[in-house]
């Protein structure tokens, strides 16, 4: 899993993109965008808009997610450059694997409301604000900043992916970098782009508020899961077997 040179450890180009991968994923899987995005879809077709302004609207707001993405996992990754290197690579390794496992820990606990309906432990304050603005949306751009805005609205969960995709990206070639930020976008933003197709293919936006009542407690286990199995992984393969590597070689 790492390539070693002079007692110095690299994360090799394949075990990067499954660590961004699994952090992208575990991103899919927090659901305020989803909400806001079925929200969206709601009042845009309660209103009888026309299909095509249906498609506009959550293209847009997909768009605004994806974009706000991209900029704070290249901003993660920019940061962590600047205190990366053979010793502090390590201590940033070893912080953020703590930061995913209480995260996963916090998301078991916390990440939805006790009550009915898929309500998330965000501050109320801002949950009407993002709720009202969702409404009253009727223009590309209003979904647009919806869609960064709903980023934002989830940081305190996503952080833990975040600087786990920006410390993965910066082990690859500054050629790979690029396609690394723009992966993750596009790997994070699957769900966002799957119930956006089923609105558009006309599939009731009922059902699919539905099941993800139903599925909530398996979306949540999932995340925390995730967030925790990560966590460990990274631990035992960058910081653990670095560590031997190192000794290993200082021999």
């Amino acid at each position: 899993m790492l390539r070693v040179t002079k007692n110095k450890y690299t994360m090799n180009t394949s075990t990067a993109f499954i660590i961004l991968t699994v952090a992208a994923l575990i991103h899919a899987s927090f659901q305020l965008g989803t909400s806001m995005l079925t929200l969206l879809s709601s009042h845009t077709i309660g209103r009888k808009k026309s299909h095509a302004r249906l498609l506009l609207l959550t293209n847009s707001f997909v768009s605004g997610v994806l974009v706000m993405t991209i900029l704070l996992v290249s901003f993660c990754a920019m940061a962590l450059l600047r205190f990366s290197g053979t010793d502090n690579t390590q201590i940033l390794w070893v912080a953020i694997c703590g930061i995913s496992m209480m995260l996963g820990i916090s998301v078991w606990l916390f990440y939805y409301r006790k009550e009915k309906g898929t309500s998330i432990w965000i501050p109320r304050a801002w949950a009407a604000f993002l709720t009202t603005r969702t409404k009253k949306a009727t223009h590309s751009s209003e979904a647009f900043s919806l869609g960064m805005s709903s980023v934002i609205g989830e940081l305190l969960f996503l952080f833990a992916p975040l600087l786990v995709a920006g410390l993965a990206l910066i082990e690859l070639t500054p050629a790979l970098q690029l396609a690394g930020v723009t992966y993750y976008g596009i790997v994070s933003s699957l769900s966002l782009v799957i119930v956006s197709a089923l609105v558009g293919s006309g599939h009731s936006i009922s059902r699919i508020q539905k099941w993800r009542e139903t599925n909530k407690g398996f979306l949540q286990f999932a995340a925390g899961s995730g967030l925790l199995v990560l966590g460990f992984y990274l631990y035992v393969n960058e910081v653990a077997a670095s560590a031997s590597t190192i000794a290993v070689g200082g021999m």
